[in-house]
């Protein structure tokens, strides 16, 4: 952080790793321990696109890129807000091929100067809690470098306390967002 930056209470964004999304794999089988909670095989990239052929040509790749692994469903969606989100399904669920798809889907959209329009990528989940079925998403946060979970329950309401208890049993196994307020609703998601 620069001297200028400390003294007017401005913070440098984290650089994301987008390798800690190969970390997913073995904090899903400890989701999976500890809550019941099994991935569903299906995940989600989303981001702001942009226009021109640019933006184009990078979709383009994309496609190509996912279409090499047969077991990859894919679809391009574009929710109420505007944002585009690149989903996989698989058939059979293999968490850590779904995440070379998904950091493909980043590292592509980063490559090509579009790194500041990547929002997150998203992880389902599914499992009960209190005798009821549940859906959970992993959240990874680009711009921040860190995963929160999301459980939401219909409409526009959310199990807080899965998701509380979704972060104590993850924080070993992933870089958790510490701050609670970041930890936005993901409503229009395809998944979890």
């Amino acid at each position: 952080m620069r001297f200028l930056d400390v003294l007017l209470g401005r913070t440098r964004p984290v650089q994301p790793n987008l390798d800690v999304l190969f970390t997913v794999p073995s904090a899903a089988d400890t989701l999976q321990a500890a809550l019941g909670f099994a991935p569903t095989g299906a995940g989600a990239v989303c981001f702001k696109a942009a226009e021109g052929a640019a933006s184009t040509q990078s979709q383009r790749e994309i496609g190509d890129l996912l279409s090499l692994d047969p077991a990859l469903e894919t679809s391009v969606t574009r929710d109420e807000f505007g944002y585009t989100w690149i989903t996989c399904r698989q058939s059979v669920v293999d968490i850590p091929a779904l995440m070379t798809g998904l950091h493909a889907v980043n590292a592509t959209l980063a490559d090509a100067g579009f790194g500041s329009a990547l929002l997150c990528t998203v992880l389902g989940f599914r499992g009960e809690s209190d005798g009821t079925p549940r859906r959970l998403g992993l959240v990874y946060l680009f711009k921040r470098g860190t995963f929160y979970p999301f459980a939401p329950t219909g409409g526009q309401h959310r199990d807080s306390q899965l998701e509380l208890r979704a972060r104590a049993a993850l924080s070993g196994d992933l870089p958790i967002e510490t701050d609670l307020g970041r930890w936005f609703p993901i409503w229009g998601a395809p998944v979890p």
